[in-house]
């Protein structure tokens, strides 16, 4: 089948539409024609080389949209059914079996590979195999192939071409909140970051019914939409010392911290903010692989912290993706406020505006 994609040629390079062609589907495998497709700071991560995934490729790992070809052996979805795109995982290994797919051990080689198990690609340029199966999915493109594991089946009334995010960033802040930390209804979270991830834990918190939520962003505009989301504090790294401006609120220090921005200075800062027997939530991707955390161990003991590394928000798509959408259908979890819409054809414009501040997620949908 010949699609668009949008193609990376080179590290840090521009995202250029080119014809390609999409293989048939394997046995396991399933084709989905794409309604929308977030636009995720993991994408540009990649892109520029800070995670591992062969170039010329495609990305995009957030896509929703509907069914149009399924292999022998698939038998979740048929062709017609609408579906959004998540991280792909084995099913296999102990994490998988036990209900923990982010944990996958073959996390890495799924989600990052570029290709097929074999070594085949689904995705070909002029002859040429392009870096493909970015998250499973590579949906910055009209149409991508998926796999059992990470589609999930969702109602007719679901806003399909908005839904993609549901798949890697909302969830994995909300998840942050219900899952990883268990967030309990009356305690105190401190969420470092106001981007698409950190208010997804902001309104998740909401959900919750914590009753201390203090958002730390530079940005004043997503300060505001992080209160009316349901956030009873703000704060403005530049006003002062972060753990200063966090302890005039909570003075015995966060019960929750939650980092979204992957820099050792902020982490620090969050460090210092904790309280009895809290827990440091780690999210964000640094621009240094090599990026390293010193903790101090007395402060570590006498306080008894606990520092998790979080992925995907410890869920398992096909449970907690339909549980957001329940929420969502019900009002207590308006995910959609958080989207800005830009057709796909401007996915470089796009990639500047957010870069800029100027939308929290940007979803890319087709005409």
């Amino acid at each position: 089948m010949d699609i668009t994609a949008a193609v990376v040629r080179e590290l840090g390079g521009p995202f250029v539409l080119e014809q390609v062609t999409l293989s048939d589907p394997a046995d396991d495998e399933i084709v989905v024609e794409i309604a929308g497709v977030g636009l995720c700071h993991t994408d540009l991560a990649a892109r520029d080389g800070h995670l591992p995934f062969p170039l010329p490729g495609v990305f995009g790992h957030e896509g929703s949209g509907v069914v149009v070809e399924v292999g022998r052996a698939v038998t979740k979805v048929a062709p017609g059914d609408k579906v959004g795109l998540t991280f792909d995982s084995c099913g296999l290994c102990p994490q998988c079996r036990t209900g923990e797919p982010a944990y996958c051990r073959q996390f890495m080689a799924l989600n990052f590979g570029g290709a097929r198990p074999d070594g085949s690609s689904a995705l070909h340029l002029d002859g040429t195999a392009l870096g493909s199966g970015f998250f499973g999915q590579s949906s910055f493109a009209t149409h991508a192939i998926a796999h059992e594991r990470n589609v999930v089946k969702v109602p007719d009334d679901a806003p399909l071409s908005l839904l993609g995010p549901l798949g890697c960033g909302v969830q994995t802040g909300a998840g942050a909140v219900l899952n990883s930390l268990d967030c309990q209804p009356g305690s105190s979270l401190l969420v470092l970051g106001g981007g698409s991830v950190g208010l997804s834990a902001v309104l998740a918190a909401a959900v919750r019914e914590l009753a201390t939520v203090v958002v730390v962003e530079p940005e004043a505009t997503r300060r505001e939409l992080a209160l009316s989301l349901g956030a009873t504090h703000v704060v403005d790294p530049a006003a002062g010392p972060l753990s200063e401006q966090v302890r005039a609120v909570v003075p015995d220090g966060v019960d929750h911290a939650i980092d979204t921005t992957g820099m050792v200075p902020v982490l620090e800062q969050a460090m210092a903010s904790l309280g009895q027997r809290s827990k440091l939530g780690i999210i964000g991707v640094p621009a240094d692989p090599a990026a390293a955390l010193p903790v101090n161990l007395i402060q570590a003991q006498v306080l008894g912290v606990t520092v998790t590394g979080i992925v995907e928000g410890d869920s398992d798509p096909d449970v907690f993706i339909p549980h957001l959408l329940d929420l969502h259908r019900s009002g207590r979890f308006p995910f959609d406020k958080l989207i800005t819409t830009k057709p796909f054809s401007e996915i470089n414009e796009a990639v500047a505006a957010q870069q800029r501040g100027e939308a929290v997620k940007i979803v890319l949908v087709h005409a």
